[in-house]
């Protein structure tokens, strides 16, 4: 567990298919609310894999543009509407305080190694492209959850997507999971047969993965005492 990284430059070597089936049957030893498996994944390989991801980096292009100052880009905007979210659209909120140095220190770190400067906006806009090539992975997952069970399908979904990562891990594969590609769900529908009771969570991309120092990218974790809510009387863990 401690030895898996996220993924984000991956070989075009691909995954073969017996292997894929087993990571995903390895997912599904995970617990589940009344073993209800609240989830379903769509499998996006070859030319299905490339027409979503052609689709993601064009309306990309479009956004990153609009999300710059600038009157132009705003009565772009508002005329064509292209390339804003149409699904999760609360992904594109800031973070609360709390929470919010987590993010920018994870951030900076990994841009860092990247090599690109806090005020590079155009390197920026590029780096975060690349969730729109999957980052070069064969193979992207789209997790879709069942909406009648709301943060408990979402639990579910989570606790089936660590076992995957790590069966994937043993495997010799590496994995990215994806919040990007979760606000374009009109993309993926255009490819799926996806019911439509069921709403897009997040994107996992898998493959091999290259030699690309950004591989070697280990995120800070928090001390074990930074998440422990102590009781209203003890000042300390027995």
């Amino acid at each position: 567990m401690a030895s898996r990284r996220t993924t984000r430059d991956f070989l075009p070597i691909p995954v073969p298919h017996e292997i894929l089936m087993q990571i995903l049957t390895d997912s599904l030893t995970a617990p589940s609310w009344s073993n209800t498996r609240p989830f379903k994944i769509a499998i996006a390989t070859g030319e299905v894999r490339d027409q979503i991801s052609n689709e993601f980096l064009s309306r990309w292009s479009v956004l990153s543009a609009i999300m710059r100052k600038g009157i132009k880009n705003k009565l772009r905007l508002l005329y064509s509407r292209y390339g804003l979210p149409t699904s999760n659209r609360t992904i594109v909120k800031p973070y609360v305080a709390e929470l919010r140095p987590r993010a920018e220190r994870v951030g900076k770190e990994l841009y860092e190694l990247c090599g690109i400067k806090r005020g590079d906006r155009a390197a920026r806009d590029k780096q975060w492209g690349k969730n729109y090539t999957f980052f070069g992975a064969p193979v992207e997952l789209f997790i879709y959850i069942h909406k009648s069970l709301h943060i408990y399908a979402a639990s579910d979904a989570g606790l089936m997507m660590q076992n995957l990562m790590l069966s994937a891990h043993a495997h010799g594969l590496g994995t990215c999971a994806q919040g990007a590609v979760n606000i374009w769900d009109d993309v993926i529908r255009r490819e799926f047969n996806i019911p439509k009771n069921y709403r897009l969570l997040c994107g996992l991309a898998i493959g091999y993965q290259s030699n690309d120092p950004v591989n070697s990218f280990s995120a800070h974790r928090l001390d074990v005492h930074e998440i422990i809510v102590m009781p209203k009387n003890k000042t300390e863990v027995e």
